[in-house]
């Protein structure tokens, strides 16, 4: 049956009511054109015959016309042969891109691995490849250490790497965040890491006033930068380093290293006193090398983060890994918050967050999602959402925890008492020692009844060399073409034995037809073993057709509640 059109009938009250609205814009546009005095062009009368030389002037008016038909013409043909040529250019262009496809693809396999390289900026590799160059390049390497957790912001392999590598490199320990540590904390791990390393104290400018700050400080007067562009210790490890290049009497190149959110972009800000750097909250702002002038003796490099070992515990993961919360799977976050809140004193914790006893980590994901409103449809409490704010909380600069320094000294295996000599040397610790206890003491530091004690999983293992960084998308790409692999192997098979498969599978419809039918009688309840055996090589279909007729027909009726989750 053919498909009716829809009907343009209206009811009469509509209609008129149409036609009255045409009428009075009607009137509405008449009225407008009065009021301007918009008269109709008059025609033009053409010459009059009473005129002298009324004929030359027709004349000249067609004459006029000739000229402007052949004008027209004459671009007609110029834009056609426009068109031809632009033609043809396209076609040469067709023809050359055909013929470099045609000879790019066998010399593709060979250049892909180098496009990629270059391509992929935000790769682990080129993190490790930006690194090296740092610290080749450097003669002071500065490793970043949140004073939170100073042992767990130590990496042993660039350590090494450093002290290995000769050519008098030295190497230096920052601890930066003292603000959010109890001062006596501070000062214990000041003097455990002295014992290894020359150590200083600093308190590092998270926001620096530059032209964009000045014109928001102007239209909102409210905002204030007063705590977050205040820095401590800086004057400290200048003085350090220039001391240093006065005794090698050459300009020195300072690489600023360390784990992602420890604050290497904002020391050096903080050194240079005004924004020269790139800072964020997210982890992995820093994606290449950025040089930056302190003076005409000092360079300073900032570099990529350190990538974590995935072979380290889950706390170091999810504090030290470059992988940004929002952007990992829920299940890895959970994970993380886990392990920060079993390292952590649970008494503290429900103090600081303000919420009642939980007997685990994710009771207290609940209860927190609870207080702060954020739940799902039909009032469930979001633990995902809630879990990646507690990590960003953690990991950045707003929780104020600590961790104890280890009770006795043990260096590493890598330093040893003549290597421990040989960085030290060149340095002025008496005077460092006498500028860290001055920088102490003009912070103001968290008493330890606000802040959380925190338990420290020691060293995080870390990959410096591009030969050992496994990415995650070559993993899914080896699964994806071993499948593949395994795919194409099987189709092979089955276009070989094709033929036989399918004179089996007819036979063995057969046999299961007769299984059918013999069951559906009510008088054999009992299975043939011949059969059963057929039934087993047979597919899944023969199978649940046996199952299901395999009861006598006098139990057909009835219930069994055995069978309920079958």
């Amino acid at each position: 049956a053919e498909l009716r059109k829809a009907s343009k009938r209206l009811s009469c009250h509509k209609r008129y009511k149409i036609q009255k609205k045409i009428r009075e814009h009607h009137r509405k546009v008449r009225k407008e054109a009065k009021k301007r005095g918009h008269k109709k062009p008059k025609k033009d009368p053409g010459i009059p015959s009473a005129a002298p030389f009324k004929e030359e002037l027709l004349r000249e008016a067609e004459q006029r016309k000739q000229r402007l038909e052949e004008l027209k013409q004459k671009q007609k043909l110029n834009r056609q042969k426009e068109h031809e040529k632009k033609r043809k250019l396209e076609a040469k262009k067709n023809a050359a891109t055909i013929k470099e496809k045609a000879e790019g693809k066998e010399s593709s396999g060979k250049s892909k691995g180098k496009t990629k390289k270059s391509l992929n900026k935000n790769s682990k590799k080129s993190f490790c490849r930006e690194l090296m160059k740092v610290l080749e390049a450097s003669d002071v390497v500065l490793e970043v250490l949140d004073a939170r957790d100073p042992m767990g912001c130590r990496c042993p392999q660039l350590e090494q790497a450093v002290t290995s590598s000769g050519g008098n490199k030295k190497l230096l320990l920052v601890l930066n965040k003292i603000d959010l540590v109890p001062k006596d904390n501070v000062e214990k791990w000041l003097n455990y890491l002295k014992k290894e390393f020359p150590t200083v104290a600093f308190k590092s400018a998270t926001m620096m006033k530059d032209k964009t700050m000045e014109q928001v400080t102007k239209r909102h007067a409210r905002v204030d930068f007063s705590e977050t562009s205040q820095y401590f210790g800086s004057k400290c490890l200048l003085k350090l380093l220039q001391g240093y290049g006065k005794t090698q009497d050459k300009a020195i190149q300072v690489g600023v290293v360390g784990f992602p959110n420890v604050g290497k972009s904002s020391i050096i800000n903080s050194l240079k006193g005004k924004r020269a750097c790139n800072v964020g909250l997210a982890r992995g702002v820093t994606k290449s090398v950025q040089t930056v002038h302190l003076d005409k003796q000092t360079k300073m490099l900032d570099s990529p983060s350190i990538i974590a070992d995935p072979s380290n515990s889950a706390l170091t993961l999810a504090l030290r890994s470059i992988i940004d919360p929002e952007g990992s799977d829920s299940a890895d976050v959970l994970e993380g918050v886990n392990a920060i809140i079993n390292n952590c004193s649970k008494q503290q914790v429900m103090m600081h967050y303000n919420i009642p006893d939980f007997r685990d980590p994710e009771e207290f994901l609940s209860l927190l999602a609870q207080k702060r409103g954020m739940l799902k449809k039909g009032g469930v409490p979001d633990i995902e959402n809630m879990a990646q704010l507690v990590l960003c909380d953690w990991t950045g600069a707003r929780i104020k925890y600590y961790s104890q320094p280890p009770g006795f000294q043990k260096p590493p295996p890598y330093l040893t008492e003549q290597k421990i000599a040989e960085m030290q040397e060149g340095f002025n610790l008496n005077n460092l020692d006498q500028e860290n206890s001055n920088t102490v003491q003009a912070l103001k530091h968290p008493s330890p009844a606000s802040s959380i004690a925190f338990q420290s999983a020691g060293m995080t293992n870390g990959t410096i060399e591009e030969n050992k960084v496994i990415e995650e998308g070559s993993k899914r790409g080896n699964t994806e073409t071993s499948k593949e692999e395994e795919e194409e192997e099987e189709e092979e098979e089955e276009e070989f034995t094709g033929s036989d498969d399918d004179d089996e599978d007819d036979m063995e419809e057969d046999d299961d037809i007769r299984e059918v039918t013999r069951k559906a009688k009510p008088g054999k309840c009992q299975r043939n073993p011949a059969n059963s055996k057929e039934q087993g090589a047979g597919n899944e279909r023969s199978r649940s057709l046996s199952f299901s007729l395999d009861k006598p027909a006098d139990e057909d009726d009835a219930y069994d509640f055995n069978t309920d989750y079958v």
